[in-house]
């Protein structure tokens, strides 16, 4: 919203904000009007405009970033874990062969991307000089 650059929350009635992020947080329209007051059709109605959808999707795609953040904070206890099942004398040989080929499949995924990274980089500069 007014952080990212947009102005939807000077646009967008306090009661519109507050659809808008009941939506985030209740698995249907219903539920999520009826968590604001309003009715179901007002609901949908505001959801039908360009301020309100533009606004709506910054709050889910900022949703999304919180939860990918969330989700890369625990990847090393993921790292740990898997290291932990490889190395078990406890563990099932199709768990330790399961938790490498996990390992080397995300590893090998990682190379992959920072490769996709670096090479998207030195396109972005290219055009830049051009």
């Amino acid at each position: 919203m007014k952080e990212n650059g947009n102005q939807q929350d000077e646009i967008l009635t306090a009661k519109q904000m507050r659809a808008m992020l009941a939506l985030l947080q209740h698995p249907t329209l219903k539920e999520a009007a009826a968590a604001v007051g309003v009715g179901e059709s007002t609901l949908w109605r505001w959801s039908q405009t360009p301020e309100f959808k533009a606004a709506y999707l910054d709050a889910r795609r900022e949703a999304v970033k919180q939860s990918i953040a969330h989700l890369q904070s625990a990847t090393g206890e993921a790292v740990t874990c898997l290291r932990d099942v490889m190395k078990s004398a406890k563990a099932s040989d199709a768990a330790k062969v399961s938790a490498a080929r996990a390992v080397l499949e995300l590893s090998l995924r990682a190379v992959e991307i920072e490769n996709v990274a670096e090479r998207v980089a030195e396109l972005e500069a290219l055009i830049k000089q051009q």
